[in-house]
């Protein structure tokens, strides 16, 4: 997928290169045996690029599920670290790369600022640095380091809802695969993303998920505030999530894998 994402990321700038390299992509796509993508956002780029549809099969990242005998601890230091003393806490958790639409989020903190909502960046990426300079008047925006692997369960509880954001012309391209263990976690997702991409049309389908447009600040504050008035519905919401999760299990997800690569070495 990278001629697409070099483009859509404004890596690459349209012109000869991105021509050529789009059109050995879509020759290699047109001759492999199968096509493995990671959603039907996904598969509806590929298939755009003439792709037999036969060949385009779909397996998710997906999540180990939680169970009973597995109950992951909790630190509640982590925890305090990241709420602070906001009143609703939205979580990014993960990469700071070129596929967010991040200056639609920083614009829409402005507008969250009097609600109490508190956006919080753990991780690192190559927009860090430009978002916190960025960001450096806007009192509601934190950005922390990674923590440590055994914390994740830690940190993906710590939010009231989690934020994912793919910015416009990377719809298909970026699918992230936080979402699965968000999931996992019985949390909300904001989806800062086109309504193409899967955390949207499945998200809003099963109920877990609320969207707005990538390029609209406004839209994206309304959302926040919707959930922050109404906590049933952030349960509601929560708990469609930890309903959804088993039709994501990873180790399902192998085994759909392993499956195709048979099939295309037998075939």
């Amino acid at each position: 997928m990278y001629p697409d994402m070099a483009v859509g990321g404004s890596i690459v700038g349209p012109g000869l290169l991105s021509r050529i390299w789009e059109k050995l992509h879509r020759w290699a796509l047109r001759r492999a045996t199968r096509v493995v993508v990671l959603g039907e956002d996904m598969r509806n780029r590929i298939l755009a690029k003439s792709v037999d549809p036969a060949r385009v099969v779909v397996v998710r990242d997906g999540t180990e599920l939680p169970s009973s005998a597995n109950i992951p601890f909790l630190d509640s230091e982590v925890i305090q670290e990241i709420r602070q003393d906001f009143r609703f806490v939205l979580l990014h958790a993960g990469n700071l790369g070129f596929y967010g639409a991040w200056d639609t989020l920083l614009a829409a903190a402005e507008r969250l600022k009097d609600d109490g909502v508190g956006i919080v960046f753990v991780g690192d990426g190559a927009q860090r640095d430009r978002l916190q300079a960025a960001s450096s008047g806007i009192s509601n925006v934190r950005f922390l380091p990674f923590f440590p692997g055994s914390k994740i369960p830690s940190v993906l509880a710590a939010a009231d809802a989690h934020i994912i954001t793919v910015k416009r012309g990377l719809e298909g391209v970026v699918v992230p695969s936080k979402m699965y263990g968000i999931l996992a976690a019985g949390k909300p997702i904001v989806a800062l993303a086109p309504r193409e991409c899967d955390v949207v049309s499945i998200g809003e389908a099963k109920g877990f998920s609320i969207s707005a447009d990538p390029d609209d600040p406004a839209q994206f504050a309304s959302v926040v505030q919707q959930l922050v008035r109404d906590p049933a519905r952030v349960r509601r919401m929560g708990a469609a999530a930890a309903v959804a999760v088993p039709e994501y299990e990873r180790s399902r997800e192998l085994a759909k894998l392993v499956k195709i690569i048979e099939e295309a070495r037998l075939g």
